[in-house]
This record gives C-alpha cells, sequence and structure tokens, in this order.
C-alpha cells in the first residue's frame, strides 16, 4: 500500500521545529510496511530538499531509513502527486479544502489521515491504526 507523507507537523513539530514524539518508531514502521511517497512542499519531484530539511532534526539512522522514501510531483494540489489507481493513505496535518474534495471526487476520504501532533502518542496511535488498516488490506 502506498502511503504518502506530509513533513511539517508530521515528522516534525511545526511550531519551534523539533523532531515529534517517537518519530525514530514511526519512521522504522512506515518504512518497512508501506511504499512511501513524500507529499510536502519540502519536496517537488525532488526527494534531496526533503532529506537535507530533516537532517538538521532526525537522528541519522532514521534519516537513512527516509532516503527510500520516493519524490512525488505536483504544483497547486498535493493530491496531484497522488496515485488514485493503487490503494493509499496520506497523512498531513492541515490539508487544504479543495484537497480534501479531491479525494472526495475520488471516493476516498478514509484514505486520509489527519495527523495532530498536540495529541499525547500520536504517531503510535497513527502506526497502530496504520498496521490495522494494512492489515485488512491484505487480508482482502
Amino acid at each position: 500500500m502506498h502511503l504518502y507523507l506530509d513533513i511539517d507537523g508530521v515528522l516534525v513539530t511545526s511550531r519551534s521545529t523539533k523532531a515529534a514524539e517517537k518519530v525514530d518508531s514511526f519512521v522504522d514502521f512506515i518504512t518497512t510496511n508501506f511504499d512511501c511517497y513524500w507529499l510536502t512542499t519540502h519536496c517537488r519531484g525532488d526527494a534531496a530538499p526533503a532529506i537535507q530539511y530533516l537532517s538538521e532534526y532526525l537522528q541519522e539512522e532514521t534519516i537513512n531509513k527516509l532516503r527510500q522514501v520516493k519524490a512525488t510531483n505536483w504544483s497547486a494540489l498535493k493530491t496531484e502527486g497522488i496515485d488514485f489507481s493503487k490503494p493509499f493513505i496520506w497523512l498531513d496535518d492541515q490539508p487544504m479544502q479543495a484537497e480534501l474534495k479531491v479525494l472526495e471526487a475520488h471516493h476516498c476520504e478514509d484514505a486520509f489521515v489527519l495527523v495532530d501532533l498536540n495529541n499525547l502518542n500520536e504517531l503510535m496511535e497513527i502506526a497502530a491504526y496504520l498496521r490495522m488498516t494494512n492489515k485488512t488490506m491484505n487480508n482482502e
């Protein structure tokens, strides 16, 4: 399953930027269990800027795992970078209303997961949800 990944507000905090709580375990889990793609303003056709940006905040071992995340290309809406022909999940903290309408038009609103790093153990809760979702998709 494809996993589309934002950076700010998902892997690092949006305000006074620092690594999200449990981000190392989370990155290990997603890169092991999903076909991961960047869907962030830090990556538009080239993953190098995303890695360079994250290198300031994350451990080298985590950065090395994130090197396998593939680039997407989009211009106005992040949803332009999504391959709607394959099952996916998109993690983001602030989708635009227009992007949510694109998901709705493709009947895949459930593929979006809103990330709120203000919630205690947010990334571990999302990992549990992803584990369950991935297991369900693989059993169909």
